[in-house]
C-alpha cells in the first residue's frame, strides 16, 4: 500500500495524464528501490482502484488510467454499504447541497437540458397502478436529481450529489421504500420539479433554490414515512420469533 501511494504521488509530481505510460517494471524496481514482487502487488492495487490499466503486446505496459465517475461512485458506496444509514442520514446531505446546485444552474441550463429535465418528470405523469411501477417511478424522479448533478461546474458538488442519488436509490429498491405507494409523495414530488424547471428557465436563483429547499424538506418527511412502514412490517415477524 505504501509503495502505491508513492507510484500515486510520483505521477502527480510529473504531471502525468490518462493514458500516460508509466516507467517500465525494472525502471520502478530501481526507482522505488523495491522487489518485484512489492512493485506488482503495488501495481495490482492501483489496477484494483482503477488508476491503472496494464495491456499485453506490441505497445503494451501500464498507463495512467482516469477513474470514472461510476467506478468512483461504485467504490465509495461499497464503504458505506455497511454503515446502515438512514434517510435522516441522506438528506442532512441533500438539504444543503442540493438547494445551492439548483441556484447556480438557474439561467445556466442550455434548452436541450431543460427538455431532459421535462421529458424526465413525464416519465411519472401519472400516479403508479402498481408496487413496481410504484419502484420504478421512485428511481425515475431520483434521476431527475442526477440529471441536474450532472450539469454542476463543481465537479465536487456534482460527485456528491450524484453519489447521494445513487445511495437513496439503492435503498429505495433494497429497503422497499416504494412500499406502500405514497400518492403525496408522488404529487408532491413532481409538483416541485416541474416549478424548479421554470425557475431554471427563468433564470430566478433565488426562486430555484427555495423550491429546491422545500423539495428536500418535504421529501424527507415522506421518506421517512416510508423508511418507518418498512420497519414496522418486520417488528410482526421478529416479535412472533
Amino acid at each position: 500500500m505504501q509503495v502505491a501511494e508513492a507510484i500515486k504521488d510520483w505521477v502527480v509530481e510529473h504531471g502525468l495524464k490518462a493514458g500516460d505510460r508509466l516507467p517500465s517494471e525494472p525502471e520502478l524496481i530501481e526507482r522505488f528501490a523495491m522487489s518485484k514482487g512489492t512493485i506488482r502487488e503495488a501495481m495490482r492495487i492501483l489496477e484494483a482502484q482503477g488508476l491503472i490499466k496494464t495491456r499485453t503486446g506490441p505497445g503494451g505496459g501500464s498507463f495512467v488510467h482516469e477513474v470514472s465517475r461510476m467506478r468512483a461512485r461504485a467504490l465509495l458506496g461499497n464503504y458505506f454499504y455497511f454503515k446502515d444509514l438512514t434517510i435522516a442520514d441522506i438528506y442532512q446531505l441533500r438539504r444543503a447541497l442540493e438547494p445551492e446546485l439548483a441556484a447556480s444552474l438557474a439561467g445556466n441550463l442550455a434548452e436541450e437540458v431543460l427538455q431532459q429535465l421535462e421529458d424526465n418528470i413525464a416519465r411519472y405523469a401519472t400516479p403508479a397502478k402498481t408496487v413496481e411501477e410504484e419502484r420504478e417511478q421512485h428511481i425515475a424522479s431520483l434521476r431527475f436529481h442526477a440529471l441536474l448533478a450532472e450539469q454542476s461546474e463543481n465537479e465536487l458538488l456534482g460527485f456528491m450529489i450524484d453519489f447521494m442519488v445513487s445511495i437513496l436509490s439503492d435503498l429505495t429498491v433494497y429497503r422497499r421504500l416504494y412500499s406502500p405507494p405514497n400518492i403525496e409523495l408522488w404529487s408532491k414530488g413532481r409538483n416541485y420539479q416541474e416549478n424548479l424547471v421554470k425557475a431554471l428557465r427563468a433564470g430566478d436563483a433565488e426562486r430555484a433554490r427555495q423550491i429546491m429547499a422545500d423539495h428536500m424538506k418535504t421529501a424527507q418527511i415522506l421518506m421517512q414515512g416510508q423508511e418507518a412502514e418498512m420497519v414496522n412490517r418486520f417488528i410482526p415477524e421478529w416479535s412472533n420469533n
